[in-house]
């Protein structure tokens, strides 16, 4: 199998975001792998991990693909740390500011020229919450999409994957031929650390990075932009009721107000 495995670099979670004249501030923050696309990565090494493994001697292999700044370099490094074989990243300045319909434009191109058999991802990036790019994937590809899935299992011999998807009616049951896209929701694994042996085997692995005129597209506007954005307010300070023998009053007084009653 030959799988790829889409990822992002994104701003620390916990850091504080702002934008600046329609884009995300990603300069004056750490920036890392985004950490639902970790359970991606981990998830492609667990099935190539059943199946013979890869790297040197396996039968199967994995490579990262991101569309970035040059300095994404750093956040994909921790995904071959994790045990992925490559990695591919585009990066070039006419892509700054690219919407999810230009991202996803992007890896499609990619992918295709590089035949791979499954694409994998997480289910959403930190830094935009969209939960899009796996499905825009699978329709420029023409593939079929298995989205939010909690379990997968793949059988290299048939070409075949079964994912399992929890919704509120219960547990559905999806199958597809290979190529196909997936996507994974955080509680179908837990990542694995970096081994020190990981690391330091990973500042060898190979690292591809192409502009956009290297996988044959031209430069576009993106199709959508940030018009306005205004600062998160303040959280309110809160009611504080001192119980005098009527704190039961107050409360209930507090959830008929807010028609919680």
């Amino acid at each position: 199998m030959k799988i790829a495995v889409c990822v992002k670099q994104v701003p620390d979670s916990w850091a504080e975001k702002k934008m600046i004249n329609g884009f995300l501030d990603r300069e004056g923050v750490d920036a890392v792998l985004n950490d639902l696309d970790e359970y991606a990565v981990e998830e492609a090494l667990r099935i190539v991990e059943a199946h013979g493994g890869n790297g040197e001697g396996g039968a199967h292999t994995i490579t990262l693909i991101s569309m970035g700044p040059a300095r994404a370099t750093d956040a994909v490094r921790k995904g071959l740390s994790m045990g992925a074989d490559s990695a591919i990243i585009i990066t070039d300045d006419a892509l700054i500011g690219s919407d999810a319909l230009g991202t996803s434009k992007v890896l499609a191109a990619v992918i295709a020229q590089q035949k791979f058999d499954l694409v994998l991802c997480g289910t959403e990036s930190t830094d935009a919450r969209m939960s899009v790019v796996p499905a825009m994937l699978a329709q420029r590809l023409g593939w079929a999409q298995l989205t939010f899935a909690g379990s997968v299992s793949v059988t290299p011999d048939t070409s075949s994957v079964t994912a399992t998807r929890e919704t509120e009616a219960g547990i559905d049951t999806m199958k597809a031929q290979f190529p196909c896209v997936i996507s994974v929701i955080e509680k179908i694994n837990e990542p694995r650390y970096p081994s020190f042996k990981g690391i330091m085997a990973a500042k060898k692995k190979p690292m591809e990075v192409y502009a956009l005129s290297a996988i044959g597209l031209d430069a576009q506007s993106p199709w959508s932009a940030v018009i306005d954005a205004t600062p998160r307010p303040a959280k309110a300070a809160g009611i504080k009721v001192v119980d005098e023998g009527a704190g039961s009053e107050a409360l209930l007084n507090y959830l008929t107000e807010k028609k919680f009653v």
